[in-house]
């Protein structure tokens, strides 16, 4: 980001950003680049309306190759979290089956000894209590990290929008400025 937005040349930009391989900003940078330059080769034919089409088609050819690689990159961000949301959604319930399994054992005991005794009850009890801190205790970190997780994935969603945008505008007056420089030597 720091790179693109202190550079006036963007060829230099796209040779430096080969530096960063894992930078999604850098993948995406250079899929726009090489679509755009892809872009620079294709002659419009005279005419204002031709130029305007070849334009819009290069641009729109720009930002499918850009929004592809941002929809990649969320995905791959997002690939976690669903592990997260099941464990943090799941484990509670796991906890109160057991909850639930250590209460019947509690009253199959009652019933064998025909007393509601502590010590007849407190075995199934603590089982009981078992499972369910066991159940908080996966639940309560998976929710914590989902959240923190999620909420970073969504940061970097609108983080790399917004370098998609200046990226893709960028790119547009530099094929504008094209367009304009080969209408002009048509004339």
């Amino acid at each position: 980001m720091e790179l693109f937005s202190s550079s006036r040349e963007i060829q230099k930009v796209y040779a430096e950003s080969k530096t960063f391989t894992l930078s999604p900003l850098a993948k995406s940078f250079r899929a726009g680049y090489a679509e755009f330059n892809r872009s620079k080769t294709f002659q419009a034919s005279p005419g204002e309306d031709m130029a305007y089409h070849s334009l819009h088609t290069s641009m729109e050819s720009i930002q499918r190759a850009v929004k592809k690689i941002l929809t990649s990159q969320i995905s791959r961000l997002e690939k976690g979290l669903t592990f997260l949301a099941t464990t943090g959604n799941a484990s509670p319930f796991i906890g109160l089956f057991g909850t639930v399994w250590g209460i019947m054992t509690s009253f199959r005991s009652i019933g064998m000894k025909g007393s509601a005794t502590l010590a007849v009850v407190a075995p199934g009890i603590a089982e009981a209590l078992i499972a369910t801190a066991a159940g908080l205790a996966a639940a309560i970190p998976a929710v914590v990290a989902f959240n923190y997780f999620n909420r970073r994935a969504r940061a970097f969603q609108v983080e790399m929008g917004n370098f998609n945008s200046d990226l893709i505008g960028v790119l547009e007056r530099g094929l504008m400025r094209m367009t304009l420089t080969e209408k002009k030597r048509g004339e």
